[in-house]
């Protein structure tokens, strides 16, 4: 019996060698061919900005192009789906929005787990959401709305980018839940369109990230009301916080990271996480991302994943009590 056990088990130790080894050497060779980013939402919303401008900055450190795949809908589910299901090499990377942990209670059948079927990566940066009205509109400061909501339940109606798995739309459930107001969303497949119904006065109201909004704010086709997050924005420091306005304690932070598939090589996700820590200190992306509201953020794999698993345990806590579903 020894004479056969023994054999057996230097062989499996030998197999076992050789696919380490040979994953080392994969790891070793990462990327041979192009890398695919895949993004939730349309093109032109927050999201898809930021997403094309790592990914335009990641493509340099790789030497090999990264291709931006907007695959929008079903709040970022399908999007996540096609990931979650992707070769766990490195080559299929997803985008992700601060809504992404919300989707394991909004939606009933996923083929996902927000935690386990996915290797954290990098988090990219971190943002207000901000209450805009179209300039015209009689809305002109945040008492307005609540005023308004409170007179006439549901009359408001708001664009939601995205679907119901965004932070956007959830900072306006929030509001809704706290400040004890009726409004009706109308869902958008992303920020893009959503702006463009404000911009046309399809609808009264939007939540939306700086980085998507600023333009039109500056421009002054927009104005913000009020932000969500404890302290105002650096860029907007003249728009009060929803906080001090009327909710004391109310804080909805919006956050950018990029997610591999579960069972990514370590060594390929510590390569990409290094390159896109170095990327978020060059000065041209930072001035850049503050300019969009956007806070850029460093930190290791292990740090996003726990922000992920925290934040999934708090938004379903939420949406749970809220009585949210996107299906």
């Amino acid at each position: 019996m020894k004479n056969i056990v023994r054999p057996l088990i230097r062989s499996l130790a030998t197999a076992a060698a050789a696919l380490a080894f040979a994953a080392t050497v994969s790891a070793q060779a990462y990327p041979a061919k192009p890398v695919t980013m895949v993004v939730g939402v349309a093109p032109g919303g927050s999201g898809d900005i930021l997403a094309r401008l790592v990914s335009q900055k990641l493509a340099l450190t790789l030497a090999q192009p990264v291709i931006v795949d907007n695959r929008p809908g079903a709040g970022a589910t399908i999007a996540t789906s096609f990931v979650a299901a992707a070769p766990a090499d490195g080559y299929t990377l997803l985008f992700v929005t601060s809504g992404f942990p919300g989707s394991t209670a909004l939606y009933s059948k996923l083929g996902y787990d927000t935690v386990k079927s996915f290797a954290p990566v990098a988090k990219v940066g971190a943002s207000p959401v901000v209450l805009v009205a179209p300039a015209d509109s009689p809305l002109r400061r945040f008492d307005d709305v609540l005023a308004t909501a409170r007179k006439a339940p549901g009359k408001l109606n708001y664009a939601a980018g995205g679907g119901g798995a965004t932070t956007t739309s959830l900072a306006a459930e929030f509001l809704k839940s706290e400040a004890k107001i009726d409004m009706q969303m109308i869902p958008y497949k992303g920020s893009g369109p959503a702006l463009t119904a404000l911009l046309s006065n399809e609808v009264d109201l939007g939540f939306d990230i700086p980085s998507s909004a600023l333009p039109h704010i500056r421009s002054g086709k927009l104005r913000a009301l009020a932000v969500t997050t404890r302290n105002r924005s650096s860029v907007l420091p003249e728009v009060p916080t929803v906080a001090e306005l009327a909710l004391p304690g109310f804080e909805v932070t919006g956050w950018f990271g990029i997610l591999a598939p579960a069972g990514t090589p370590p060594a390929i996700v510590a390569r990409l996480n290094k390159d896109v820590n170095a990327i978020l200190a060059q000065p041209d992306v930072k001035e850049r991302l503050e300019s969009l509201g956007v806070e850029p953020a460093t930190g290791s794999p292990a740090d996003f994943g726990k922000l992920i698993a925290s934040e999934t345990a708090r938004y379903g806590d939420a949406i749970r009590r809220l009585g949210l579903k996107a299906d």
